[in-house]
């Protein structure tokens, strides 16, 4: 007995040393990073422990991607057989003879191209919990698309695509961010804007909603976040973005801001402009405002978090009082070093707008291209803009349609390694969800190569086109037309932007020929603009679209009608599609071309000057 208490002995004083070690090493490591004096303890353990985690993972996965990338035509065939044969047993599976098929030049021959309405019938069976329909595993949740270019659709998703969205995805875009953003390595805590969703379920009691990042699957990240866990219980948007902004405000040493798009930063902004001078009071008194219409038992939980801080409310007060927005976020934050947010396709308006006003001189990052189909490209050059990424070979297999076929329904397609530099492309996914040869809608153009790997760019949705003659007007080529319109009508700045289509408004012009309407929010509105300002629209379009001028020409298609509209014009389009869709407010996208009646009605009701 003795003998066996010195060998114990001999082996906790052999662990003792390297666990020692490491502790005095990690505790060392903590102290040194810059820390939001808002941390416990317990807080600032938890936000190293996830960081550090997150940037090991994210330099395994790094290296895994480059080595994907160097022989992409191998790793996207292995992906593809791999998926088909996980999935041979289920019913489509069956259907459509996986067992057969031995190659990606097989696939393409034996499966036909889809949309959503192809999978309608498979994904009823699945909510009512029948099992091995379209995958062999089974959905975790049933996710509920935006609706931006259409209604909102329902797609399964499985544990294994939000796997692969963390390791592949986010873990490198974290590694891109620490390399290219040294300083971003802290314990500073974020501001970020996000909501939890009103989750339903379906009849086999998985939970129907949308899978953008939200509070619900970000538990384990929470602690980073300025806003305490029981803001994350508020479902209204109004009063979750005002504590949200509460404690993001009370927070001096905030490091950095985030959100799933750049327009949701901005509408934030807008809100605590209308909301400073009540936060300043609640933080001056350590108390949420009595006015805001929340939960008590949440209120008591925030209040608790909340101390009387009198010198952080005259701080806030000194700054807001000049009215100027030029830079505030700065001001307010002097540590916020990076805002993290979507800022391409149509997510480009208010990203340049947060770079010319409230966010002056912070950088944004767009880290990840994805949908609600799951991880589609990673944005490894931080720094760079326009954002682009690199497709993401290890999750998704890629079929690309060149756009002079996009209209048909079952074009040819091309793979990986058959696209070319400098052409545009409508994407196609079989992804780990149970979505084959899927078309989802996404134009993307090839700007590079990253070893033999495409690196993109989001153009547009397809669904996001003007077309009363055949012309095709496509969502990118009408915003370039637009903002160099705008860029002549200084100091007047765009804020916001939509189209119609002339089928959908009762007001037909001058002649039976189409055209277009176009609504537009501006910073001045009592500054209304003239003719010829507004023909400038038209004009420059023509010079930028051969077959627009064509048909102009002939009087096939009559001058763009422009209208300008109240300022919260779009705020109020963004509640009435919240309230009447499926859309949550971490997806909302702004539809830059409008295909429902009753959203043009939002528009018409707040016109106050058209050409």
């Amino acid at each position: 007995m003795p003998m066996m208490n010195g060998s114990m002995k001999r082996v906790v004083q052999g662990l003792l040393a390297p666990v020692c070690g490491v502790s005095a090493i990690v505790c060392f490591d903590v102290a040194r990073r810059k820390t939001s004096t808002f941390h416990t303890y317990r807080s600032k353990l938890d936000h190293y422990v996830a960081i550090a985690s997150l940037s090991w993972v994210g330099y395994f996965a790094r290296r895994k991607m480059d080595k994907s990338c160097k022989d992409v035509v191998a790793t996207q065939n292995k992906l593809l057989l791999d998926r088909l044969k996980e999935n041979l047993e289920t019913q489509y599976g069956k259907e459509y003879r996986f067992s057969e098929i031995k190659s990606r030049e097989d696939y393409v021959k034996q499966l036909p191209l889809t949309y959503i309405s192809h999978y309608e019938p498979y994904i009823q069976q699945m909510m009512i919990g029948e099992e091995k329909i379209l995958t062999a595993r089974q959905p975790v949740i049933f996710a509920v698309t935006s609706g931006t270019s259409g209604k909102s659709s329902i797609l399964p998703m499985t544990g294994r695509q939000r796997f692969l969205f963390f390791i592949q995805g986010i873990s490198v875009a974290y590694h891109s961010l620490l390399k290219d953003f040294a300083e971003s390595n802290n314990l500073l805590k974020t501001l970020k804007f996000f909501y939890t969703p009103r989750w339903r379920k379906s009849e086999s009691g998985i939970l129907v909603g949308p899978n953008s990042s939200s509070p619900s699957n970000s538990k384990h990240l929470l602690n980073i976040y300025t806003t305490p866990k029981a803001g994350f219980e508020i479902l209204s948007e109004p009063q979750a973005l005002y504590i949200h902004l509460l404690f993001g405000l009370r927070d001096k040493s905030l490091g950095m801001l985030e959100a799933n798009f750049s327009s949701i930063v901005l509408s934030s902004f807008d809100a605590l402009y209308q909301n400073w001078s009540d936060i300043a009071d609640d933080i001056e008194r350590g108390e949420v405002n009595l006015k805001l219409n929340i939960n008590e038992s949440v209120r008591k939980e925030l209040n608790n978090d909340l101390t009387p801080d009198p010198q952080r409310a005259k701080e806030i007060r000194d700054i807001m009082k000049s009215g100027s927005k030029m830079g505030i976020g700065q001001l307010l934050w002097p540590e916020c070093n990076l805002i993290l947010a979507a800022d391409s396709g149509s997510f480009d308006l208010p990203a340049k707008i947060l770079r010319e006003t409230y966010c002056k001189g912070i950088p944004i990052y767009s880290p990840l291209y994805a949908a609600s189909e799951g991880l589609l490209g990673v944005n490894i050059w931080p720094k760079e803009h326009p954002s682009h990424y690199v497709l993401a070979v290890n999750s998704m297999f890629f079929e690309f349609i060149p756009m002079d076929h996009s209209s048909e329904d079952q074009p040819k397609t091309v793979f990986i390694d058959q696209v070319e530099k400098g052409e545009e492309y409508e994407l196609v996914i079989t992804n780990a969800g149970g979505l084959y040869r899927y078309r989802f809608g996404d134009i993307v153009k090839v700007i590079d190569f990253y070893h033999q790997c495409p690196v993109i760019e989001f153009k547009h949705r397809k669904g996001q086109f003007l077309n009363v003659r055949g012309e095709k007007t496509s969502e990118s080529l009408f915003y370039q037309a637009l903002t160099e319109v705008v860029s002549t009508w200084f100091p007047q700045k765009l804020l916001n932007y939509c189209c119609v289509e002339s089928l959908l408004i009762d007001d037909k012009g001058d002649s039976y020929a189409p055209f277009y309407h176009v609504f537009l929010e501006l910073g001045d509105e009592t500054k209304p603009l003239t003719a010829e300002q507004t023909a400038m629209i038209d004009k420059e379009l023509c010079s930028r679209s051969y077959v627009y001028e064509s048909f102009r020409n002939k009087g096939s298609i009559q001058p763009i009608k422009v209208y300008q509209v109240k300022l919260g014009t779009f705020e109020e389009l963004r509640k009435f599609t919240i309230n009447n869709t499926q859309a949550s407010a971490n997806q909302y996208k702004v539809p830059r071309v409008l295909k429902t009646k009753e959203a043009v009605n939002i528009l018409l009701k707040n016109i106050v000057n058209n050409n």
